[in-house]
């Protein structure tokens, strides 16, 4: 059991690294392509890796299965990303970095509703969450004024709240007892599938010949094998070991790594601001598990 634990979290850890240096990728394809662009191509390329890795045919499934499958694309595939991306056009990213990572919050109080038996909230959680807030309100804003968008910021707070909705899912889906692979390659299915009327809105322009440029083409991979069919597979394998609460606790890390990555790739100023909001993300990340870790280590002690 504890073997497993150390696993899921490792795979939640390993999937933040990524994801939090995902913004340089998408820095460079920007110049070149619209945000519904590099969506679509990085999951479409992502669901043809799953396909190729892992083909095996998933088991016949139910109508209740298959609305769970369908709501996690839509929640954490299509409509996650896209209300983010239309929140950075109205608001400040750091505003939007911030709201993003109010997730796990949202999480714990979907898990509190609707997996009473699995998902148990303390006051550890709730403390750690307000020291890690803090902590990423110092790294994104870092000296700079505040400045509310209602729209802008309600769409991030919306996207979080997606998020939210996209991990209880996983959660669930992580019952049905089918490979990890296969419930992702379907998520990923059905959330390529709602994205596509939103191409229509936006200006979508299929023109592959954009990729002959080596860089955007190694960068749309890295999105689209790395950040996507990799990272959404260990992710919902982390949720699966450890649960929707505790995993979510991760994304905590994200702005953490942004900063790093900012610092030895880009060579952006570290400054005090930065370090101090580092040092209270990662306690605030700790502090959520600490007493939950403890009263486990209890139970386990008890039951030898």
């Amino acid at each position: 059991m504890e073997h497993n634990k150390a696993i899921g979290h490792v795979s939640a850890l390993l999937t933040i690294l990524i994801w939090g240096t995902t913004f340089i990728s998408t820095k460079v394809l920007l110049a070149d392509f619209q945000p519904i662009e590099i969506l679509f191509f990085r999951f479409v390329m992502g669901l043809l890796a799953l396909l190729i890795v892992y083909p095996h045919r998933m088991p016949k499934t139910t109508g209740r299965q298959e609305l769970s499958f369908a709501g996690a694309g839509l929640c954490g595939v299509c409509l996650y990303y896209l209300l983010e991306n239309i929140a950075l056009t109205y608001t400040m990213a750091s505003n939007v970095g911030v709201i993003i990572s109010v997730a796990p919050f949202f999480t714990a109080i979907l898990s509190h509703i609707f997996l009473k038996q699995d998902e148990k909230l303390r006051a550890n959680f709730f403390i750690g969450f307000l020291v890690a807030m803090v902590g990423i309100a110092l790294i994104s804003f870092n000296g700079s004024s505040l400045q509310l968008n209602p729209v802008g910021d309600l769409l991030a707070l919306l996207a979080a709240l997606l998020w939210a909705c996209y991990s209880i899912l996983t959660r669930k889906i992580s019952d049905f007892g089918y490979h990890t692979i296969q419930t992702t390659r379907r998520v990923f299915f059905y959330g390529v599938l709602f994205m596509i009327p939103a191409l229509f809105f936006f200006d979508f322009k299929l023109d592959l010949r954009r990729f002959a440029n080596l860089t955007y083409l190694l960068n749309i991979i890295f999105l689209g094998l790395g950040a996507s069919a990799l990272c959404f597979v260990t992710w919902n394998f982390a949720v699966k070991l450890l649960g929707a609460v505790k995993t979510s606790i991760y994304i905590y890390l994200v702005p953490v790594i942004t900063v790093v990555a900012s610092v030895l790739i880009l060579h952006e100023p570290f400054t005090w601001l930065t370090g101090t909001g580092t040092v209270l993300t990662l306690a605030g990340l700790l502090l959520s598990e600490r007493k939950q870790f403890r009263k486990e280590g209890n139970r386990n002690g008890l039951a030898k």
